[in-house]
C-alpha cells in the first residue's frame, strides 16, 4: 500500500513543501509549494527575525498544514537550516511556530543539512551514479554558506564549508555601498579569498571533471532551459561561462524575461552564477549538473532509507567514514593503526550488542573515534586528549548532528585519559545522561581496543570476541609476545567492568 509523507524545508530564500508517495521500492513526487521569504537577511545582520517576517513564516506553515491534512500524509518531517540556525532566540522562535501552527521544526546542523541534500542528489538513482565515477564535486549553494565536497572512487573524500553564502554576500556588498563598476570586482575578491585557501589544501594535484550544482538561484533556469535535451540540467562548462556572459552583457529586463527571473531575485542569481564561475577556475571542471533537486528530496529519500521503504544502492555511511580517514589523514593518522583499531572496536560492540543498549548509530561513531583516536597527537604529544578534543570539535564531519560529533570526541578524549564523571556538567554541555551515558560506553570499548595494540605493531591478524555471562572473552591468535598488551589491557579493564558489569579476558591461541 502506498504511503504519503510530507517534507518541509524552513529555508534561508524560500519555504518548500513536498509530498511524496512510497510505494513498490520507490520514491515519487507528488506535488511541490514553494514560497518566496527571505529569512536570510534578518538573521545573518541582525540574529533575529522581525515580527512580519514571524507572521508570515507562520502563516506559510499553517497553509502547508492545511495541504497536508488535504493530502492525508501519515508522516512528516520539517527541518529549518541556517536562518533560523542562526537566530539568537531560536528556541522561543521554533516554539511559538509550533504554537501557531500545530507543526514541530527541528533544526539541521551544517553538515546534517549538507549530507540531505547529498542524498537529494542520490535521488536521482542512475545520473548520480554515472556521475561521481569520475572526479566529482558537488556545490551545494545556499543562502548563508556554500558547501564544496569532492569524490575520489565513487566515495565522498572531502567537504568543507565556506561563509560564501547568496544572501550573505548579497548583504555584506550592500554595508559597504559599492558602485556598480565596484560590484562585480569586490565580490570576485571576497569568492576568491576563501577559494584560493581551499583550491591549495585540497585541489593540488587533482583534477575534476563534474561539478554537481545544489541550489535555489541557478539550478532551475539551468533546467528549465536543459529539460527538452537528452540530458537534462546538464551543461558544459563552456556553455555556462557564455550564460555568465549574458548576465553581464544583456539589458537586466531582457534577461529577467528571457529567463523568468523575478527582476528582484536578479542580483542573488548574478552572485550564485559568479560562485559557480569561480569554482570552475579553480577546478577546469568540463561538466556541470544541476539536477534540480531540493533539500525536501533529500528529507523524503532518508525517511524512506530508514523506514525501508525504498531501495538505496549508495553506501552513505561510507561515505561519513571516508570522510572521516580524510580528516585523519589530515591530522598524520596511520591507516593500519586506525584499521586494526576499527576491527578490534567492532568485534568487541557485536559482542556486546545485547546488553548495552547501544544501537547501529553508535557503531558508525565508535567507528569514527577508532578513525580519529590520535589526531591531537598532530599538535601534541603530552595534551593529545584535549587536543583530539578541540579538533574534532572544531571539524565539521558530514553526516553528523553536532551532538554525534561532540560524542565521538568525548570517546576519542576518554580513551586518552580517565573519565570524567562530571562530564554531564563540562564536555556534553547540559545535553544530560543519554550523551554521557553514549560517551562511557564507547570510550570504555575504545579504551580496551587501544590497550590490546599498545604497541601499535599489529600483533593480532585474528581477533574474536564472545559474552559469557558476566566474561568477555577476546581470543587472539598470535605467536608475538603480548606482555606490553596484556599489561595495559588489565588497567583498562576495570573501566570497562565499572561500565558494563563485563570482565573482559584475553585469551591468546598460538598461530599456526
Amino acid at each position: 500500500m502506498a504511503k504519503l509523507f510530507a517534507a518541509i524545508d524552513v529555508g534561508s530564500y524560500e519555504l518548500n513543501l513536498g509530498i511524496y508517495e512510497f510505494g513498490q521500492d520507490r520514491m515519487r513526487v507528488i506535488d511541490t509549494v514553494k514560497y518566496r521569504l527571505d529569512l536570510g537577511t534578518d538573521s545573518y545582520s541582525k540574529g533575529r527575525l522581525p515580527a512580519d517576517k514571524i507572521e508570515e513564516l507562520c502563516r506559510i506553515l499553517k497553509e502547508f498544514s492545511r495541504i497536508m491534512k488535504g493530502y492525508r500524509v501519515s508522516d512528516y518531517k520539517a527541518y529549518g537550516t541556517s536562518a533560523i540556525r542562526e537566530t539568537r532566540n531560536t528556541r522561543i522562535l521554533l516554539d511559538q511556530i509550533e504554537q501557531r501552527t500545530g507543526i514541530h521544526v527541528d533544526i539541521l546542523s551544517n553538515s546534517e543539512q549538507r549530507f540531505l541534500d547529498y542524498k537529494s542528489v542520490a535521488s536521482k538513482g542512475r545520473e548520480f551514479g554515472d556521475t561521481i565515477e569520475k572526479s566529482t564535486a558537488i556545490v551545494d549553494i545556499g543562502g548563508g554558506s556554500i558547501q564544496l565536497s569532492l569524490f575520489a572512487k565513487d566515495k565522498l573524500d572531502v567537504t568543507q564549508n565556506m561563509k560564501l553564502g547568496v544572501l550573505r554576500l548579497q548583504e555584506r556588498l550592500s554595508e559597504l555601498d559599492v558602485t556598480p563598476g565596484k560590484y562585480e570586482e569586490l565580490l570576485e575578491e571576497m569568492i576568491g579569498s576563501q577559494l584560493a585557501v581551499f583550491e591549495k589544501l585540497y585541489l593540488r594535484g587533482r583534477s575534476i571533471d563534474n561539478l554537481i550544482i545544489v541550489d535555489d538561484y541557478i539550478s532551475p533556469i539551468t533546467w528549465s532551459r536543459t529539460k527538452d535535451s537528452d540530458t537534462p540540467g546538464f551543461v558544459t562548462s563552456d556553455r555556462f561561462m557564455a550564460f555568465f556572459a549574458r548576465i553581464r552583457e544583456m539589458d537586466s529586463v531582457e534577461f529577467c524575461r528571457w529567463y523568468g527571473i523575478a527582476p528582484e531575485n536578479l542580483n542573488q542569481v548574478y552572485i550564485a552564477a559568479t560562485l559557480i564561475r569561480s569554482v570552475i577556475s579553480a577546478t577546469s571542471a568540463k561538466m556541470i549538473w544541476a539536477p534540480g533537486v531540493t533539500l525536501t528530496d533529500g528529507i523524503a529519500y532518508e525517511y524512506g532509507e530508514r523506514k525501508k521503504l525504498i531501495v538505496i544502492d549508495h553506501d552513505f555511511e561510507g561515505d561519513i567514514i571516508a570522510c572521516s580517514r580524510s580528516i585523519s589523514r589530515r591530522y598524520m593518522g596511520d591507516d593500519n593503526r586506525e584499521q586494526t583499531l576499527e576491527n578490534i572496536c567492532m568485534a568487541i560492540f557485536d559482542s556486546m550488542k545485547k546488553v548495552t543498549g547501544l544501537n547501529k548509530r553508535d557503531r558508525l561513531l565508535l567507528r569514527i573515534a577508532a578513525i580519529l583516536h590520535d589526531c591531537g597527537k598532530y599538535i601534541s604529544l603530552y595534551n593529545a586528549a584535549q587536543s583530539s578534543y578541540d579538533i574534532i570539535m572544531a571539524t565539521e564531519i558530514i553526516g553528523l548532528s553536532e551532538v554525534e560529533r561532540e560524542i565521538v570526541a568525548g570517546v576519542v578524549k576518554y580513551n586518552h585519559v580517565y573519565l570524567d564523571y562530571d562530564i554531564e556538567r563540562t564536555e556534553s554541555s547540559g545535553r544530560g545522561e543519554e550523551v554521557y551515558m553514549r560517551i562511557a560506553k564507547l570510550a570504555a570499548i575504545l579504551r580496551i581496543a587501544n590497550g590490546l595494540d599498545k604497541s601499535q605493531k599489529q600483533k593480532f591478524g585474528d581477533i574474536k570476541a564472545s559474552l559469557k555471562d558476566d566474561t568477555l572473552v577476546i581470543t587472539v591468535r598470535t605467536n608475538k609476545d603480548i606482555t606490553l598488551e596484556k599489561g595495559m589491557f588489565e588497567r583498562r579493564a576495570d573501566f570497562f567492568e565499572e561500565i558494563f558489569c563485563v570482565r573482559p579476558v584475553i585469551k591468546q591461541i598460538a598461530k599456526i
